[in-house]
């Protein structure tokens, strides 16, 4: 357990105080031996030395396309909501099969994960919800009434929770060329998709993908990104820099903390005969700071036939180990 704080830019003249409050510089044989002492520490300790270098990605380019691995390149897509819940039988079934020509256009070399956030929106923003501009006419006295239905409501209502749904899908290619050639051809087709069952979505470049990762590292914060992409060669700083939060803390179980904010992860798997369609839902309901991941891989069919073929026989020996307790019972009696 470490908690790994945040990498800051160190490259300023080493200088020292003396008693008088006036600065000196170190001399050769004081920076020979604290150059001795980093290189010392860094051979007796292999770990990771900043919440930088726990951040999961290699580099992030402008145009959205993100070297995860070596080899491994993914995109990102924003859709909204579709109206689902209170539309009618038919066109709730048109777009769970919309849906299901979705998921099944993703073949095994495509990995898929779902992210849908929820996190409080910020008081400035959700003011401005409410700021309906005052005219000199007859109609002020009806505006402000809007104003207090406006603000009865939102009170009433989900306490200013900003939901925010993210498909992001990734490939192996050998290079950057390669990968920005199919990753583009998917994107359209799965803009395509969500166009066809009524969901309104928009890639997302570069800048867009470290703000999405940056609200995530400061969930509960109304701290905004700052970056430019003209920064990174003077700096000397990478992608990272800009997105991290001050600290990580990986503790006991599934608590964690990401600066000062404390959270905790599930895992869930579900094997159920049948699934409603309202298990995704139920979870986002949830008025707080929420981040729900679903991944997603499509298997080839032969190694899905084995696949199923081994739950069946672990399932039959499950079966047989809760007989056997019985059988033994029966024959000592």
């Amino acid at each position: 357990m470490q908690q790994l704080k945040k990498r800051t830019n160190n490259n300023a003249p080493r200088t020292q105080t003396n008693n008088n409050n006036t600065q000196r510089t170190q001399t050769r044989a004081e920076r020979k031996k604290i150059e001795l002492a980093i290189a010392n520490a860094k051979k007796d300790v292999d770990r990771s030395t900043s919440a930088q270098s726990s951040i999961p990605y290699l580099a992030m380019y402008p145009d959205g396309v993100c070297r995860v691995k070596e080899k491994l390149y993914s995109k990102t897509v924003e859709f909204y909501d579709v109206s689902y819940l209170l539309a009618s039988q038919e066109e709730q079934t048109a777009v769970f099969e919309g849906l299901c020509d979705l998921y099944n256009y993703f073949d095994p070399s495509i990995s898929v994960q779902e992210t849908f956030i929820n996190h409080i929106g910020s008081k400035a923003t959700q003011s401005k919800l409410f700021d309906i501009p005052s005219a000199d006419d007859d109609l002020e006295e009806l505006r402000e009434e809007l104003r207090t239905i406006l603000k009865t409501a939102h009170s009433k209502g989900n306490n200013g929770l900003v939901r925010q749904k993210y498909l992001t899908f990734a490939i192996e290619a050998d290079n950057l060329k390669t990968a920005r050639s199919r990753l583009g051809r998917i994107e359209i087709d799965i803009l395509n998709l969500l166009r066809q069952i009524g969901a309104p979505s928009r890639a997302l470049n570069g800048k867009q993908r470290l703000s999405v990762m940056h609200k995530i590292f400061h969930m509960g914060t109304q701290e905004k990104l700052n970056f430019d992409w003209n920064a990174l060669p003077s700096s000397g700083l990478s992608t990272k820099d800009f997105i991290a939060p001050s600290s990580f803390y990986f503790g006991d179980g599934r608590t964690f903390r990401v600066g000062d904010k404390i959270g905790a992860t599930s895992f869930l798997q579900i094997i159920a005969p049948e699934l409603s369609d309202r298990i995704l839902a139920d979870y986002l309901e949830v008025d707080s700071n929420v981040i729900v991941n679903m991944h997603i891989q499509s298997i080839d069919q032969a190694k899905a036939v084995k696949m199923v073929k081994r739950k069946i026989t672990d399932i039959d020996g499950m079966k047989i180990n809760e007989v056997r307790p019985d059988r033994v019972m029966c024959e000592a009696v």
